[in-house]
């Protein structure tokens, strides 16, 4: 099985590329920030570490994490930013290297690992991922997309300044993400099949793009 990152920046499309390379079978789609909306539960993981590190003000009224909240006190503070991935981070490497015996235990071809900053937080091993796949995009293209999305106009900003600064790592192959989606997909796939693993085009397995 081969185990394929897929990264970039908010608005990058990444989500919108992986739904699309999921309809191929053998291919299975998993997306870092659902699993982590899952630690945020009364009854998860991060839940507890959370609260103690951010406090009373980002509980909703009933009990749960209001994520929006949460954003908004960590998107704007590096520190804070940090302090939120220090605790979440490590739960959602553990939850992917899971994903991944699974998948390999049902006999997947390719898993698409999908993560804003799975190639920059340093608790998310590269070792991970047999081919790393990094979407670029202008600012404005992805502003338009999250907007688009239904996002709320200042959570955008926030997003948008928060990861302004990053930027594809030497060894992440880059796919110009400014296209249509459909497009950027092509390209991706094209990756996964010079990779060789997984028999991704077996004959008549695929959609139309």
């Amino acid at each position: 099985m081969l185990v394929v990152g897929i990264a970039g920046p908010a608005g990058s499309g990444k989500s919108a590329v992986c739904r699309l390379l999921s309809r191929r079978s053998g291919f299975v789609h998993l997306d870092c920030d659902e699993i982590a909306k899952g630690f945020y539960a009364p009854d998860g993981p991060a839940y507890r570490d959370v609260v103690r590190a951010f406090g009373p003000g980002i509980l909703a009224a009933d009990g749960s994490i209001d994520r929006r909240r949460l954003a908004e006190l960590a998107l704007p503070d590096p520190e804070k930013r940090e302090q939120l991935e220090e605790i979440v981070h490590p739960l959602v490497v553990r939850a992917i290297r899971e994903r991944i015996g699974k998948e390999r235990d049902r006999g997947a071809a390719v898993l698409l690992v999908e993560g804003a900053l799975l190639f920059h937080s340093s608790h998310v091993p590269r070792e991970l991922f047999d081919l790393a796949v990094w979407l670029e995009a202008p600012e404005e293209v992805r502003r338009r997309r999250l907007l688009s999305a239904g996002i709320p106009p200042e959570l955008v900003a926030l997003r948008l300044v928060a990861q302004r600064d990053l930027s594809p790592p030497p060894w992440a192959e880059v796919v110009d993400a400014s296209r249509p989606l459909d497009a950027v997909a092509r390209d991706v796939e094209g990756l996964i099949e010079k990779k060789g693993h997984g028999n991704p085009r077996a004959p008549g397995r695929g959609p139309k793009w």
